[in-house]
């Protein structure tokens, strides 16, 4: 018997919500990181996630959960997920490069028996040509001496509703046994498991749920540039067609896309495509729209200021809220630094408001932080409302701002205060 049923690797947004769920389910839980200063707070009870409290931590090492930075834990588990980031490269190409850091270590430590799980989201084809032959180095055959299964990760950080407990959980196995290994392993502590035909069909899925989603927003965002030029309010539009109970679902447009899923996951499905032989045109053009997005709200910063006899360079621009969603901390892909850093070209001085960020760099530079809402907009000669925390007092706001111009259809309009 092995000393832990599962190891994670990589403690970040994917690995520690499933860390946590294994080890409240009853699991023998060991987490795997190269990141000291992550095993350190890890192990001393401070969490640097959204969805993972400092007393969730506490219970998780009460049951006895522990992070390590000794892969020689991985022979020791009897599954072992990796959940490691897949970035872009600056070609805008797929970098495994985690992935295949993290493969080639559970090759060096793996047993028999053992059930490997890649939960990083990658183009479909990944599990089987860069996964297995990494892991079949070790000697062992995947369907045969081990097990092995793709199952997309679908954590949505800050959303209250929904966890990786009450999250259908796609798996897709490597063989119809893997699956079902796999698929057994996860119905441990996920409420619902959805099995699917093979690795490649559960990549897909990830890949889709976000393409749909990027190319919704991007429907949205180019509708509100035009619907601005004709003098359409698309805020109310939306609303209006939302009240169909059926055919339809509301997306709303913003200063651009974030986080680790909408940006990213796309251009991996991009990519597979284009190793075909043509391009996927519904994604490259739903990319093009969503990055232009920032320019396009500078662009409106720039008019707001005009109508009022004032100019960007030498302006005090405020920007509420610079993650990438509402009420947590995560900047990852956030859209706030591509309109700053377009802000501070054009001159503008910058400060930013947002609880739940204590401090803030665009390219290297610190951004000052206001700590008093209501001091801050009225100090400043437009304030820019990128993202609708909950804490920010919008009364506040709709009063005491001179000029604001809301990226997300959350301020009355008004003399002083234009939507996006």
């Amino acid at each position: 018997m092995n000393e832990f049923d599962l190891a994670v690797i990589g403690l970040g947004y994917v690995g520690l919500p499933l860390a946590k769920e294994a080890t409240a389910a009853g699991l023998r839980v060991v987490g795997y990181d190269v990141d000291p200063v992550k095993v350190d707070a890890l192990n001393s009870g401070r969490s640097y996630v959204d969805d993972l409290t400092d007393a969730d931590l506490d219970r998780m090492l009460e049951s006895g959960f522990t992070a390590t930075l000794d892969e020689s834990v991985l022979a020791r588990s009897n599954t072992i997920v990796i959940c490691v980031p897949t970035p872009l490269d600056e070609d805008h190409r797929p970098d495994l490069s985690a992935v295949e850091g993290a493969t080639k270590a559970v090759a060096r430590h793996l047993t028999a028996g053992t059930l490997v799980v890649l939960e990083s989201t990658t183009w479909p084809g990944t599990t089987d040509e860069v996964a297995r032959p990494l892991l079949e180095s070790s000697g062992l055959v995947a369907g045969r001496d081990f097990h092995l299964a793709f199952s997309p990760e679908r954590i949505d950080p800050g959303n209250p509703k929904f966890g990786l407990r009450n999250t259908p959980k796609v798996v897709g196995g490597y063989t119809e046994a893997c699956r079902d290994r796999a698929c057994a392993f996860y119905a441990r502590f996920v409420e619902q498991v959805v099995p699917v035909s093979g690795t490649r069909e559960a990549e897909m899925a990830k890949l889709l749920e976000n393409t749909y989603r990027h190319v919704n927003i991007a429907l949205v965002n180019e509708m509100a540039i035009f619907c601005d030029e004709l003098g359409i309010n698309l805020w109310e539009s939306i609303e209006a067609a939302a009240t169909k109970p059926f055919g339809f679902q509301k997306f709303l447009p913003g200063p651009g896309v974030g986080g680790h899923c909408i940006p990213v996951d796309p251009s991996y499905l991009s990519y597979t495509v284009r190793k075909l032989g043509y391009p996927f045109r519904f994604v490259e053009l739903a990319q093009e729209i969503n990055e232009r997005m920032p320019a396009y709200v500078v662009n409106r910063v720039q008019r707001l200021l005009n109508r009022h006899k004032k100019a960007v360079n030498g302006s005090k621009v405020l920007l509420l809220g610079v993650t990438y969603k509402p009420d947590i901390a995560d900047e990852r892909e956030t859209p706030a630094v591509p309109v700053a850093r377009a802000l501070l070209e054009l001159g503008a001085e910058l400060a930013f408001v947002d609880p739940y960020v204590k401090e803030w760099h665009v390219d290297g530079m610190g951004v000052p932080r206001e700590e008093d809402l209501a001091e801050a907009v009225a100090q400043a000669d437009v304030s820019l409302l990128l993202q609708q925390h909950a804490a920010f007092d919008l009364e506040v706001v709709e009063r005491r701002a001179r000029l604001v111009l809301d990226t997300r259809g959350v301020l009355a309009e008004g003399e002083r205060v234009e939507r996006l």
